[in-house]
């Protein structure tokens, strides 16, 4: 009974960040005075994207990250996608409360994935064509991101069920229990751990990372449908600092 609640109450939480960001997807971009080198200037609220110190997205250098014996993360996908938006910025498949993965003796459940063309974290100084970032919150409102890569090959035919179904600009369209998040990982699930922030405004800090090092594939033509869709929607490197990137 207090897991289902937990869930509900995770799901109203996932609505609102919904909204929140479309409201605040109206005042920023990536072209022109909305770009990223703006976003600060922008609102109030987005100063953190200036003046923060712990930003995403980072170039991980493999040579600089310390060797960590990371536990795997346990990743319980299932079947429970509900719609599909086109927000302008990005292509967003929205989940029902169910998926979720544990992390550091924290289980965070699944509200969205979206995708960034071309790749905003590089590993070793490689960019990607494009990127999925999973989105998940646990119970105390922490944000953990589940970064997985895809880099040019045969056609994807999870992401052919999302690109089929992309609406308008600005629309939402129903996408209700037919896919699940598994669809898009690798089958080596080994990754890279840092703390960074949302790559998006208001580019709040304190978000968990977890960059896979294993990429998928998709097809020229899936990257290009994207790129027609979207365009081009990465947020340029920012300082590492002094965070520490685990292996």
């Amino acid at each position: 009974m207090y897991k289902r609640k937990i869930m509900k109450i995770l799901f109203a939480v996932s609505c609102a960040m919904t909204a929140q960001q479309s409201n605040a997807e109206e005042n920023w971009g990536y072209q022109g005075e909305k770009a990223a080198k703006h976003w600060a200037d922008l609102d109030p609220a987005f100063t953190t994207c200036k003046t923060g110190v712990n930003q995403s997205p980072i170039d991980i250098r493999n040579s600089k990250a310390i060797n960590a014996n990371l536990i795997p993360i346990n990743i319980q996908y299932h079947q429970n996608s509900k719609s599909i938006e086109n927000k302008g910025t990005t292509v967003q498949v929205n989940f029902e409360p169910g998926s979720q993965i544990t992390a550091e003796g924290k289980t965070f459940q699944l509200l969205q994935v979206h995708f960034h063309h071309p790749s905003e974290n590089y590993i070793d100084g490689q960019e990607y064509p494009l990127s999925g970032h999973f989105v998940h919150q646990n119970e105390n409102g922490e944000l953990a991101v589940l970064n997985v890569m895809f880099e040019e090959g045969p056609e994807n035919p999870a992401l052919a069920k999302i690109w089929k179904k992309i609406p308008k600009k600005n629309h939402k369209v129903d996408f209700t229990n037919v896919f699940s998040g598994t669809e898009l990982l690798p089958k080596t699930k080994m990754y890279y751990r840092f703390n960074g922030s949302l790559t998006t405004p208001p580019c709040s800090e304190g978000v968990r990372w977890y960059v896979l090092k294993t990429p998928v594939v998709a097809s020229k033509a899936q990257i290009d449908q994207f790129e027609k869709a979207i365009g081009v929607n990465h947020r340029p490197l920012q300082f590492v600092n002094a965070r520490t990137i685990l292996k």
